[in-house]
């Protein structure tokens, strides 16, 4: 679709993946997934796809991306880099000014996994239907489990009757049962118009500062002094919760955010991947010989400079060492 314009985001540090992923390597980058890495598999899925491709980044990882471009042989693209996170609100925004009012975005992150493609680019396709009528349209994805770790939403055919927060275990089942629930991707697809009407609808101040940030950019680096002064909102509290314009896109297309070792532990057993699984337990990154005796359902991760051990059930939480060890010692995050 020769009008649609892919909006990579890509400024995600991966926490739940440390130490794998770091604040220099964030898990977008790492080629853990058939040897490619997952910002480069999210541009060759999408090149046959789109007309233009723009990635919001950011200055800590924008050399990254670079490599994986030309990695996946894009040549052309476009560049917005921030000079620092403001979250997903200003930087669609900042993608948004960048192209003509009418122009539709198809946003996504840099760091999920798709692999039905069929399935995918008819969800685009009828995704960009939707938002050429003046429509924000998010994907939903039927959920295969209980999923605590996703927010949701609920659905009725194309229309968003409630977004969800994560919700505890006992939830996550009422909305799997119900089947009137599906997961919130954080993709989206509309006109850059449209969003940059509903952002200043909702959010003003938002909208006013990443106008006057995006004015002073210069070779596509936006300047800190202004980046520091737009409020920091997500594009589901800042406008899709919000708004009276939001459709849906039911998918199944065989998404993961693989956010945490448990997802990507299930991906690799679904895809055949040869990683490492001793006894129902997993090793990551190690090139040591490694025994289990008497556990199982364990994931160990091994960097240079850390070792992590965990139960797979407890996955969500290692978001909670890495933010502990940001104030303790930035250095394992860095």
């Amino acid at each position: 679709m020769s009008n649609l314009i892919h909006v990579i985001l890509s400024g995600g540090v991966g926490s739940r993946l440390w130490p794998v992923s770091r604040k220099s390597m964030p898990k977008q980058y790492i080629p853990m997934f058939g040897n490619k890495s997952l910002f480069q598999l999210t541009l060759e899925r999408n090149k046959d796809l789109i007309g233009e491709t723009l990635i919001v980044g950011n200055k800590d990882n924008y050399l990254l991306s670079r490599a994986d471009l030309s990695r996946a042989g894009i040549a052309k693209y476009n560049e917005i880099i921030e000079a620092a996170p403001r979250n997903t609100a200003a930087a669609i925004a900042f993608a948004a000014l960048a192209v003509k009012s009418e122009d539709l975005l198809l946003i996504t992150p840099s760091d999920h996994i798709i692999t039905n493609a069929e399935a995918y680019s008819k969800a685009i396709k009828s995704a960009a239907s939707l938002a050429s009528e003046g429509n924000l349209v998010t994907f939903g994805i039927t959920p295969t489990k209980p999923e605590t770790g996703y927010g949701y939403i609920e659905f009725s055919e194309n229309e968003v009757l409630s977004f969800r927060e994560k919700p505890d275990v006992e939830t996550a089942w009422a909305f799997l049962e119900s089947q009137n629930f599906l997961w919130n991707s954080g993709m989206f697809c509309f006109q850059a118009g449209t969003y940059l009407e509903e952002l200043a609808k909702f959010e003003p101040e938002i909208h006013q500062t990443s106008v006057e940030a995006f004015s002073k950019m210069a070779a596509g680096f936006v300047p800190e002094h202004e980046t520091m002064l737009i409020p920091s909102k997500s594009i589901d509290y800042a406008v899709m919760e919000r708004s009276e314009k939001i459709k849906v896109i039911k998918a199944d297309f065989g998404w993961s955010d693989l956010g945490s070792f448990e997802s990507v532990w299930e991906h690799w057993e679904v895809q055949g991947e040869n990683h490492r699984f001793i006894d129902n337990n997993c090793v990551v990154g190690s090139t040591k010989h490694v025994e289990f005796l008497g556990v199982n359902n364990l994931v160990l991760v091994e960097t240079a400079d850390a070792i992590l051990i965990l139960d797979k059930n407890s996955s969500q939480d290692v978001k909670k060492i890495y933010e502990r060890l940001e104030r303790e010692r930035p250095e394992l995050v860095m």
